[in-house]
């Protein structure tokens, strides 16, 4: 049993699903959400929640019972609060600054490096050392997270790069003489 998917989400005020056959489309103040659960559950909405229920007892309609409630969960979350993924840049020069829609990173390369966000993405610098990525949806938001990471993930050294705010970073001991 699917501790996670016994529970119902619960729509706060201002928030609407309305369920089509497998997909479902959920409607709030910050924008509108959908997502097309498998055959293997069924998704319900009765009193103000939205309820996931599995299609038999086999194991894959167990796995899907869970990851279906915590997607539905998800597109809740995303038109009301919204996600937020915020990234530190530590290292000696290294800074970055918003052009219009574009990010500007320098990073000790031979060149700037130019992000441009995807839609549905807003990408924010409010320091030079600090980067802010929000949107309503959890996977892109946490994807563009990553791929501004990759330009410079924090090396073990000296802790320089790109690292998650709060992120820690393993620190090895440099060479003796």
């Amino acid at each position: 049993m699917s501790r996670i998917g016994k529970k119902a989400v619960e729509l706060p005020s201002g928030v609407t699903a309305t369920v089509s056959g497998q997909s479902i489309e959920v409607k709030g103040p910050k924008g509108v959400r959908s997502f097309k659960a498998t055959d293997d559950v069924d998704i319900k909405v009765e009193d103000n929640a939205v309820s996931v229920i599995p299609r038999g007892k086999s194991k894959r309609a167990r796995q899907q019972w869970g990851m279906s409630r915590t997607m539905v969960a998800n597109l809740v979350t995303g038109v009301t609060t919204g996600f937020k993924k915020e990234l530190e840049i530590q290292g000696v020069g290294y800074r970055a600054a918003m052009t219009g829609n574009v990010l500007k990173l320098n990073l000790g390369l031979s060149h700037d490096v130019d992000y441009t966000p995807p839609e549905g993405v807003t990408v924010t610098a409010p320091k030079q050392t600090e980067i802010v990525v929000e949107g309503i949806d959890e996977q892109l938001v946490g994807q563009v997270a990553a791929n501004i990471r990759a330009w410079r993930k924090p090396e073990p050294y000296k802790g320089k790069g790109i690292r998650y705010k709060g992120e820690f970073v393993f620190r090895k001991e440099g060479k003796k003489k």
